[in-house]
């Protein structure tokens, strides 16, 4: 390899546009333009979204929801991703998050445990909230519940 044989990478460099150079170009004349009117003039056309002076499509339609600034979200955990620790372990959100059974919820209450799945180790769990079948589930395997 010579410095004098490098060359850019195949269709990394793009030769531009050369209007108005003869008819024989292709794009002489009116370069590309047609003629006359507004999209043939210099600064011409018109904005995004403008449809020539009908109501545009963003104005027609109707706005829909909002979004609720005092929503309180939770971070959510079913029986059955409290299976992997050990009996007598204590369950809360730092717990689950560190084991990455539970993805980090931006603006997070609090930890929700439900009863989907089965719970069979005495373990004490801490949370915010508790369905009822997590609950039963939770002091029938031996273990209890704190709600935090």
């Amino acid at each position: 390899m010579r410095i004098d044989t490098l060359q850019p990478a195949e269709g990394s460099r793009k030769s531009v546009k050369r209007l108005g150079r003869g008819i024989g170009s292709g794009l002489g004349k009116t370069s590309g333009k047609g003629h006359k009117g507004q999209w043939a003039r210099s600064g011409g056309g018109v904005r995004p979204g403008f449809e020539g002076g009908q109501m545009p499509l963003t104005r027609r339609l109707p706005k829909r929801g909002f979004n609720n600034r005092f929503k309180k979200v939770y971070a959510i955990a079913n029986l059955s991703q409290l299976k992997d620790f050990e009996a007598g372990a204590v369950v809360d959100l730092e717990a689950l998050y560190g084991l990455g059974l539970i993805k980090e919820v931006k603006n997070a209450v609090g930890l929700k445990v439900l009863g989907t799945g089965e719970i069979n180790v005495a373990l004490t769990v801490r949370a915010a909230k508790f369905s009822e079948t997590a609950k039963e589930a939770i002091v029938k395997a031996g273990g209890t519940v704190e709600e935090i």
